[in-house]
């Protein structure tokens, strides 16, 4: 975040009309910057290199590879921001394929500005967020592929998984998690590894929607 507290975001998308609309509704919360704007993958990728925001929204369908290229390009970066998608897409592959590429949001077009900065703030925080006509299919799909695997990922788990994954779940980092439960960071992500493989999760997102929807139940 910047030196004022506030949460610094690119936003990315082909559409200039909409594109600036988000800005404006963001920016009008003075607790979040818009700090650079982009109307392609190229231009999203080059924003978040030379201005290092918190976070970047991109839109799916953009000129120069789409949005998941720009997903992909920028979480190979240096120290890079927390990246969400904001898309008209419900497609369930484009939801899984943003997940995979390391997206920690998939939101739908049709939010509402009040909303949008909610789960804006959420992200910048640690949070991930799966828009809720989506997470249900999302959900079930994982656990119809984790179930011809395993019948209860969640029940292969150690104790000391469990506490860990619970903290995960809540949004906390791996820092945060070893401070909860006295471990070191590096236990933690050596925990993470054993937990994702146990789960059939390609990353901390969907290991998050597994357990929320497992302890839910």
């Amino acid at each position: 975040m910047s030196g004022s507290g506030r949460i610094r975001i690119v936003v990315a998308d082909d559409h200039p009309l909409y594109r600036e609309g988000v800005a404006r509704a963001l920016a009008d919360d003075p607790g979040i910057e818009v700090v650079g704007q982009g109307e392609d993958a190229g231009s999203a990728v080059a924003l978040t290199h030379q201005l290092k925001p918190d976070l970047v929204l991109l839109d799916l369908s953009m000129p120069g590879g789409g949005g998941i290229e720009a997903l992909r390009c920028i979480r190979a970066q240096d120290a890079p921001p927390k990246v969400a998608i904001l898309t008209v897409s419900e497609d369930d592959d484009d939801v899984m394929r943003a997940l995979k590429a390391g997206a920690a949001g998939y939101l739908l077009k049709g939010i509402g500005s009040r909303e949008l900065v909610a789960i804006v703030k959420d992200l910048a925080r640690g949070l991930t967020y799966v828009s809720p006509t989506l997470a249900g299919r999302i959900l079930n799909a994982m656990r119809e592929g984790a179930a011809r695997k395993a019948p209860n990922p969640i029940d292969d788990l150690s104790k000391r998984e469990e506490d860990i994954l619970r903290l995960v779940a809540e949004g906390q980092s791996n820092k945060e998690v070893g401070l909860a439960l006295d471990l070191q960071e590096k236990t933690v992500k050596h925990y993470m590894t054993s937990i994702l493989q146990k789960l059939h999760a390609r990353n901390r997102v969907e290991a998050a929607v597994i357990a929320r929807g497992h302890w839910k139940t």
